[in-house]
C-alpha cells in the first residue's frame, strides 16, 4: 500500500462506477477454472450442519490447482475470476477479504464479489485497518504519519460511512461478519483495557444496526469481563482467534462469554511456531500441510462441534496455520463431523 493511501484525507464517498462487468453470475462463472473436488469432501459437507460455514483468507493462490481449481492459473487471473470456481468446492461456504483492512473497496467491488457466488455464500470482510490502529506503526509504508495518533481510531463516523455502508450495499445478504480486527499493540500507554473498553463501547453503540460486527483482539490481556460485556451489550462477537499470542479457542470462547454472542466467528490465524514471514516463506505454494497442529485443530473442533445449531459459524482459516489452508479445512470438517457423530 502506497503511503499516500494512509496520509490522504477522507475519501469521498462514490455512486457506483458505470463498467464493463467482468463477473458473471455463479451457475456460468468459473465453469473453466474449478476443480473437482473428491466424492469424499462432497459427502462430508452433506454430512456438516447447515450454520457451519467453512472458508479461506483469499482465494488467489495458483498453488490451489488440484485442490480448488482445476490447472494452475495466475495470481492476477484467479484474483478477477477464481472467486466463483472457489464457491463451487462443497467446503468452501465462505470467505475473507483482507484487502480490506489495507483499503475500504467501493460498493461495486463488494457487488462484483456478490455477484460471483451463491446466495447461501458468506464473506467476512475485514475493517479499514484506520478503525483499529490507535498510533501508526513506524513502519515505512505509513509514510508521514509513522508514529502519530490516528484521529479515525475508533471513529463511528469513519466506520459507519467508509467500511459498513459499501459492504453492506454492495454484498446486500451475502455480507458475514464485519470484522474489526486490533493488531497487537501498547494500549498500556494509552490507558490500558479500561480505556479501550471505553472507546470500544462508544464505537459499537454508534455504528449502523443490523449487520453482524466481530471484534479480534491481538493482545491477551484486553479479554476482560469490561470487553465481554460491552460486547454482549451491542450484540458483537469476539473473533476467536487462534493467533501465538492468544489463549487457546476454547479459553477465548468462556473468558467473552461467547453463549451470549448472536454468532461464533472463529479465524485459525498462523502456525504458533511461526511469524508471518517465516510462514509466508516456508509453505509457499501453500499446496501441501507443512507443519500439522493438531491441538489447534482440537480446539477449533470442540468450539465448532459444541455450539448451539442454530447459531451461525464461520470459521476462516489461514494458509499459514498449517501450510494450505483448504487442507487445514477438510481435517477440521472432518474433526468436526466425528465429534458430532454425523
Amino acid at each position: 500500500m502506497a503511503p499516500s493511501s494512509i496520509c490522504s484525507p477522507t475519501p469521498r464517498r462514490t455512486r457506483p462506477r458505470r463498467q464493463r462487468p467482468w463477473w458473471r453470475r455463479q451457475e456460468d462463472a468459473g465453469a473453466d477454472l474449478a476443480g473437482h473436488a473428491p466424492a469424499e469432501l462432497a459427502a462430508l459437507a452433506e454430512r456438516l450442519p447447515k450454520n457451519l460455514r467453512f472458508g479461506t483468507s483469499s482465494w488467489a493462490y495458483p498453488g490451489w490447482s488440484g485442490i480448488v481449481y482445476d490447472l494452475p492459473h495466475s495470481q492476477q487471473r484467479l484474483a478477477r475470476d477464481g472467486l466463483a470456481a472457489y464457491a463451487r468446492h462443497p467446503l468452501m461456504r465462505a470467505v475473507g477479504i483482507d484487502r480490506s483492512y489495507y483499503a475500504p473497496p467501493r460498493t461495486d467491488e463488494f457487488a462484483a464479489y456478490a455477484a460471483a457466488v451463491p446466495v447461501d455464500f458468506r464473506f467476512l470482510v475485514k475493517a479499514h485497518e484506520a478503525c483499529t490502529t490507535a498510533v501508526w506503526p513506524k513502519h515505512q509504508r505509513y509514510g508521514k504519519v509513522r508514529g502519530q495518533p490516528n484521529e479515525r481510531f475508533l471513529d463511528p463516523v469513519y466506520a459507519s460511512e467508509f467500511v459498513v455502508a459499501p459492504a453492506v450495499e454492495g454484498l446486500g445478504e451475502v455480507l458475514g461478519p464485519l470484522l474489526f480486527q486490533f493488531a497487537p499493540q501498547d494500549f498500556g500507554a494509552l490507558g490500558g483495557p479500561r480505556w479501550l473498553v471505553d472507546r470500544l463501547r462508544r464505537f459499537l453503540d454508534g455504528l449502523p444496526r443490523g449487520p453482524l460486527y466481530a471484534v479480534e483482539l491481538r493482545n491477551r490481556e484486553l479479554m476482560t469481563g469490561a470487553y465481554a460485556a460491552a460486547l454482549a451489550e451491542f450484540g458483537a462477537c469476539h473473533c476467536i482467534n487462534v493467533y501465538p499470542s492468544m489463549p487457546p479457542a476454547r479459553a477465548q470462547r468462556t473468558r467473552v462469554r461467547q453463549d451470549q454472542a448472536p454468532a461464533v466467528v472463529c479465524r485459525w490465524m498462523l502456525h504458533p511456531s511461526m511469524n508471518y514471514e517465516r510462514a509466508e516463506a516456508r509453505y509457499d505454494p501453500f499446496d501441501h500441510l507443512v507443519d500439522e497442529d493438531p491441538g489447534n485443530r482440537e480446539e477449533l473442533a470442540r468450539v465448532c462441534a459444541e455450539t448451539d445449531l442454530d447459531l451461525p459459524v464461520y470459521v476462516i482459516v489461514n494458509n499459514k496455520a498449517e501450510g494450505s489452508s483448504p487442507r487445514t479445512i477438510a481435517k477440521l470438517a472432518g474433526r468436526v463431523a466425528e465429534l458430532q457423530g454425523v
